[in-house]
């Protein structure tokens, strides 16, 4: 394996570029952390106040937007964030186009070889849904599937490096990558000791970096994951194969999966269904349901539901409908989680819902206290970090 070229490594940046991507990181954490702060106060001590006393009540999380568009400093917040987002992309585009062809020859060499006995699987006939062809989420542009030439993997390089500065300030992103996987994987194995995965399905798996963690803490476990962009894909089996980690990824849209019933032990995402429709969301559940074995969990990380925070909280979550090509993120905050599972096959007794710390940076005495149920103090979702889970065991 030492042979094998990690296509994570080979876009470098400039000096110039390292420091405009550094100064982007710090940035976002400034527009994140404390002129978020900031406006929270402007709130608290006079948009609030005067919206109760002419309404005799709280506002909602809609109310509180409707308020807030006409803050001045909500106005210059939200356009900060807006352009920290596009800097994001923008910041690392020079090193990645100049390292294109070198990476797409490593992708191609090592999706000949599979080294690590993983695999890639294209499908040039998939119709790739309007969530992705209609705009760039995230802001990023040319999304997740285009391709700008043949055995691309740009997309893919875009969104890992991307999303490295998109991260880099956040005191909850700075010891690994992949901590939503990780912290997900290290909780079902604690607080499910029974629960033995054999087999593995992460959808939207995009450059992988929520796949890979997954074989740390289950190394016999087979491991499938699935995305609709072949450019993502490309470059997550590159890295896997590079990490001496065995995964076989596919093209296929996690509403049509091809996969046999009662396949998987473990059915898993991150940060996937707020991209796609609330009749999307609920045909993706259903095949899980179906290709889950019995005795498998479902488990996926999201944003919280608007249900489980408070109305600012949702307002402030909402940013992303309006602002960030997010326009499902909304609707599917809306969604009653438990009513959703059970309308797709699995027992209302048998949902789930953990609020998980983040793994990296949390204690392991901890860690075990939240996994094992043994922690009385309630995390909310931040940058904590504390990644929202929902799902259910197929009985």
């Amino acid at each position: 394996m030492g042979n094998i070229r990690d296509i994570t490594e080979v876009s470098k940046s400039t000096h110039d570029e390292y420091a405009y991507q550094r100064f982007v990181s710090i940035l976002r954490k400034k527009i994140l952390m404390d002129y978020s702060k900031d406006m929270r106060t402007i709130y608290d001590t006079r948009v609030g106040p005067a919206f109760e006393k002419r309404n005799g009540r709280a506002p909602t999380g809609r109310e509180i937007r409707k308020e807030m568009l006409h803050e001045p400093q909500f106005e210059a917040w939200s356009a900060l964030r807006h352009t920290a987002q596009q800097m994001t992309w923008w910041s690392i585009q020079p090193a990645v186009e100049r390292s294109l062809q070198e990476m797409i020859e490593i992708a191609k060499e090592i999706a000949e070889q599979n080294p690590a006995g993983g695999s890639i699987n294209l499908d040039s006939e998939i119709k790739i849904p309007r969530e992705v062809t209609d705009l760039d989420v995230h802001l990023m542009p040319g999304c997740f599937h285009t391709e700008y030439s043949d055995d691309d993997v740009a997309q893919g390089a875009v969104y890992h490096h991307g999303t490295t500065v998109f991260s880099g300030g956040l005191p909850h992103r700075k010891n690994s990558k992949g901590d939503v996987a990780r912290s997900i994987a290290n909780f079902v194995n604690l607080r499910f000791p029974d629960l033995k995965p054999k087999r593995i399905l992460d959808l939207g798996c995009t450059a992988g970096a929520n796949t890979l963690p997954y074989l740390e803490v289950f190394p016999d476990a087979e491991i499938d994951a699935i995305d609709v962009g072949a450019p993502v894909l490309r470059f997550a089996h590159a890295r896997a194969e590079a990490e001496g980690k065995k995964v076989h990824f596919h093209q296929m849209n996690a509403e049509t999966p091809t996969f046999e019933d009662k396949s998987f032990d473990l059915i898993t995402s991150s940060f996937f269904f707020h991209e796609v429709s609330v009749a999307a969301t609920k045909r993706i559940i259903s095949e899980n349901y179906r290709m889950l074995k019995p005795g498998g969990l479902m488990l996926h990380m999201e944003l919280p539901p608007n249900s489980e925070v408070d109305p600012y909280y949702e307002f402030y979550l909402d940013w992303d409908a309006y602002y960030n090509n997010e326009p499902h993120y909304q609707a599917f905050r809306d969604m009653d989680f438990p009513a959703a599972i059970a309308e797709c096959g699995f027992k209302p007794e048998d949902y789930v819902q953990f609020r998980i710390p983040n793994f990296g940076t949390t204690d392991n005495k901890e860690f075990e206290d939240n996994a094992r149920g043994n922690e009385t103090e309630r995390r909310d979702h931040g940058n904590g970090a504390v990644w929202f889970t929902f799902g259910g065991f197929k009985k």
